[in-house]
Parts: C-alpha cells; structure tokens; sequence
C-alpha cells in the first residue's frame, strides 16, 4: 500500500490503465534488471510507449514538454516499484539539456518521433581537437545511466568554454560509441551505467551543446533551471523508494516475529519509528514539490527562475535524498533479522536508497550552496 496523499496521487502523472501496465511490467522484472544490470530495450519501449521519452521534448516538435512536477510524480511512482528502473526512466527529462542545440540539429533528431532516449557520460570530461566543422573525439567516459537503451549519447569535451567555463558535450549515435560493461555495485544494480569508449569520432559543430546553456527553444521547460532539474529527478528516485521501503514496515506490523515477542505493532518503539519517519519523509516530498511549483509558477508566466528558486530546488533536493535514505535505513532496522536475506524487499531498498545522496548534484556540499545564497554571499562555483 503507497501511501501517497490522495490528492497527490490523483496528480501524478499518468494514471492510466497504460501507467498501471508499465508498473506492473517493472515489479514483474525487477529482477532481470538487477541480474542483467540493465533495463532491457523492450522495457524501454515500454517507457516510450507511456511518454516517459517524449516527457522533455518540445511541443514544437510533436513532445510533451511536462511541467517538471508531472514528470516528477511519475518518476515518483515507478521508483516506488524500482529504484532502478525509476532512474533510467528519470531521463525522459534529459531532453531539456539537447534544447541548447541548434533547432535544426533538433529537428533532425526528432525527424523520426519525439520519443527520444538520451543518455551521457559527460565525466571525466576529455580534451578534443578541433577540425574543420567541428571535433574529433575520443576518450572514456563514466556512469552513462541508461546508455544500453539510448538512441543518442552525450560525452563532455574540452574544446573552447562558454564564459561560464562550462564544457562542451558532443552528441553521438550508438554505432559511434562502445559500451564497456562494467556496472559492478551495492546499489541501483539495474541501471546500466556502464562506461562509454570512443576513438577518434568526428562530431560537428552543430551536434554539441553546453549543458544549462541557452535553449534555442522559446518554451516554459527550457526557462525551468536545467541543472536544478536534473538533480530533481534523481532525488524523487530516492523518495520512491523510500516510500516502499516505510509502506513494507508499515504492513510488517502486525505480522509476529520468530521469537513469539509482541508483535511490531504492539510496541511503542516501533510505532513511534514509524510516526517519524512518516513525518519527515513528508516533509521533504512537500518542501520539494512546493519549490517545484514556486519555479514552475514564474517560467510559465514567461520569467526566469530567481536565483533563490534554483537554489530551494537544489536544496529540496539533497534533502530529500538525504531524508529518503534516512527513511530507509530506519525501514530497515525496524525489519529485524528478516531484513537480511536476499529474497526480502528491505535490502535492496537499502542499497538503492544510499546510491541517490552519492551522487554529486545531492551530496552534503548542497547544503553549503543553499545557506550561502540565503545568507547573501557568492556559493561554490557551478552551484547556481
């Protein structure tokens, strides 16, 4: 049982028998996901099927361009199913980065549909030499989320820098690109972010970007802060997981335990747990869709986000990973010995729920971002 606010859930995303199917194709194979290391490509287009690579595309050229709140609700929802398969989809928002191409790269990307899988391994970013038209690339890349199901990859180059000193990346085809599989981890197994290898690729110009740079596309999405965003969509990862992992230990209250104790319901220990944790795992998911609606509210009206908004974005977002994970930790013990063994939910809950404070955009530093820009002083550079 997800307990979801009703409200909430009325609104989010896709509640369709269609979503339903998607949700029950995930928690049939999450499994596979965890054994291949991947999300398989008929599951993927399982997902586009849905909209979820159609969710960042302009409406300009047949997408849906979702106010990040639907997005983000759906990403929500199947997370709760797997954390796994929710991080791969939460790249249906990675679109919005490919709106800094030029619109006739753009068109031609989307010449064939708009549903449309981008994937990148942009770090550690390579030096590329310039040639005529554009760059000859080669390197590897790392953490490319996804790039088994992509039908484009983004790689960051050092070739000339925006004034913000902002690299470079280069977009490429499959064919152009090897996939070295080497995704060996505790946690989010099924997410396929395995290395990207190229050797002496020849890009042009018109097919590379500057991640956050200016869109060439004049609509809502592409005013919402991109770097903001894409730290939101991994965080609301966390937060479904989270959400399963209480909802378990919730429904294991009442069962008896091995020893012939009280059961966990009887004990005020555990309900009290359980009240905290409710608590604040609510907190977090309120505090970051409210920021989420604040920002969307002004780039809809056709203004640009405030700083103060890109940063309640990014700081709703290390919170809430950090609480999620927090959540699940305290699910965890709560589910005693029986927690332990491989066939019980708790653990992979664990494990997928520590990945999502790891990740850069989410760590503890956020927090030292948001209090300089509260406080009125200058953050660390790339914070805002």
């Amino acid at each position: 049982m997800t307990q979801i606010p009703d409200a909430a859930a009325a609104a989010a995303g896709r509640s369709s028998a269609a979503f339903d199917r998607v949700l029950a194709v995930v928690a049939e194979r999450r499994g596979e996901f965890e054994e291949k290391r991947h999300i398989p490509r008929d599951v993927i287009a399982e997902f586009k099927n849905e909209g979820i690579y159609r969710a960042s595309t302009p409406k300009k050229f047949g997408g849906d361009a979702l106010p990040p709140a639907e997005f983000l609700r759906m990403i929500e929802r199947i997370s709760v199913v797997d954390g796994s398969a929710g991080w791969v989809a939460s790249f249906g928002s990675s679109l919005v980065y490919l709106a800094a191409l030029p619109i006739q790269s753009q068109a031609e990307l989307y010449a064939d549909g708009p549903d449309v899988v981008f994937a990148g391994g942009l770090f550690p970013v390579q030096p590329a030499e310039r040639v005529e038209g554009g760059y000859r690339v080669s390197g590897r890349w790392k953490f490319a989320s996804g790039c088994k199901g992509a039908d484009v990859l983004g790689v960051g180059i050092k070739a000339g820098q925006d004034s913000a000193g902002r690299p470079l990346t280069a977009v490429l085809r499959p064919g152009q690109v090897e996939i070295v599989e080497n995704w060996d981890v505790i946690g989010m197994r099924g997410t396929g972010s395995h290395d990207l290898v190229v050797d002496g690729a020849v890009v042009p110009e018109e097919w590379t970007f500057v991640r956050g740079g200016e869109p060439t596309v004049d609509e809502p999405l592409y005013r919402y802060p991109t770097v903001p965003y894409a730290a939101q969509v991994l965080a609301v990862v966390g937060l479904g997981v989270a959400r399963a992992a209480l909802d378990q230990a919730v429904a294991a209250g009442g069962r008896a335990g091995y020893t012939g104790a009280p059961k966990p319901a009887e004990r005020a220990t555990y309900r009290i747990a359980v009240g905290r944790a409710e608590a604040g795992l609510r907190s977090a998911r309120a505090f970051f869709y409210e920021a989420t609606e604040e920002a969307w509210a002004t780039v809809a009206a056709g203004d640009p986000a405030t700083a103060d908004q890109a940063s309640a974005l990014r700081l709703a977002s290390a919170h809430l990973a950090k609480t999620s994970f927090e959540v699940v930790r305290a699910a965890y013990q709560l589910g005693g010995i029986a927690a332990i063994a491989d066939g019980s939910p708790m653990q992979r809950y664990l494990r997928d729920a520590s990945v999502v404070p790891q990740h850069a955009f989410l760590q503890e530093g956020m927090y030292d971002g948001a209090g300089a820009v509260l406080m009125g002083v200058q953050p660390f550079p790339g914070y805002l």
